[in-house]
């Protein structure tokens, strides 16, 4: 892509991106439709366009329902749970991004519950405001009809938001208990750190061993992740904070480079929720962005 600053694609990126992240789940899947919108903001005659923006909005919504509505398919016939892919944000990721909450790992599996229109309605009008009207104009749908489908979605992610009560602090805390208690290999320490309710989602999409139901229990879930890092394949993996997906959460690494990524949720102190991504093809895209990180340090340097 050309890095012109004055032009609109590029000045609404970070929008643009965000819209197909969120109505995807994976980092690879936005960039490819953000390449894709790229050449068609290029071929348009641009005396046509009267808001770059909006058609640019438009252009990316279409482009990523059309890829949603064929992965829902693959992903029923999808190897173990399905997880997003992981993204590294910074402590300010909601205002940096414009993503707000709906950028955490929990929220993006809860959008995944949505059909492909009541997603692409939900992100819009919930996530970056868009009216019902604007909406309307694109997805080619009566505007009665989107604000149907607008409060259908709000009401069933509702139902399932995730709420949770942890402060920074006590986040933070409780993250750097784990890591000790994980890589120190203390079974009882650990399980004090889970929630009674504690049940762990691992993705590895069939390309690596991986749990392929999910696990319950804080004794079944402690007893598993540390069986996990016993293991010879797991020589020479360290747990790292880092921020993934708006929240404190672990990488999984060897030297440099991330080979898994723990998101969860807290409640009254405990663990309630793990979800562990391991899938190689959903590393991609978090290890370019540690690469890019660690080269722009070196650079420093």
């Amino acid at each position: 892509m050309q890095d012109d600053p004055i032009d609109p694609f590029v000045a609404h990126r970070r929008l643009l991106f965000g819209t197909a992240y969120q109505m995807l789940g994976t980092v690879t899947d936005a960039e490819d439709v953000l390449q894709d919108a790229w050449i068609k903001w290029h071929e348009v005659d641009r005396d046509t366009v009267t808001h770059p923006k909006a058609y640019l909005v438009r252009t990316v919504t279409n482009l990523a329902l059309n890829r949603l509505t064929s992965a829902r398919a693959t992903r029923e016939t999808y190897v173990g749970p399905w997880l997003p892919e992981p993204l590294l944000t910074t402590t300010d990721a909601a205002e940096e991004t414009e993503m707000a909450d709906t950028v955490s790992t929990a929220m993006l599996v809860v959008l995944e519950t949505l059909g492909p229109v009541e997603r692409a309605v939900f992100v819009l009008r919930e996530v970056f405001g868009y009216s019902h009207a604007e909406i309307a104009g694109f997805l080619d749908r009566p505007e009665a009809t989107i604000r149907q489908i607008s409060h259908r979605a709000r009401s069933h992610v509702h139902a399932r938001r995730p709420r949770f009560d942890a402060d920074p602090a006590t986040r933070s805390e409780i993250t750097e208990k784990f890591m000790a208690a994980a890589q120190g290999g203390d079974v009882n320490a650990l399980m004090e750190l889970l929630a009674p309710e504690v049940t762990l989602w691992n993705d590895g999409g069939g390309k690596i061993t991986a749990a392929r139901r999910p696990l319950s229990g804080p004794d079944h879930v402690a007893r598993w992740l540390l069986g996990v890092m016993a293991k010879p394949i797991s020589a020479g993996i360290y747990l790292e904070s880092a921020y993934i997906n708006g929240e404190l959460g672990m990488l999984a690494k060897i030297g440099d480079f991330p080979v898994g990524a723990l998101t969860y949720d807290i409640r009254d102190g405990h663990i309630e929720n793990i979800r562990f991504q391991v899938n190689p093809d959903k590393m991609v895209g978090l290890q370019q962005q540690a690469a890019a990180g660690s080269a722009a340090e070196s650079v420093g340097d």
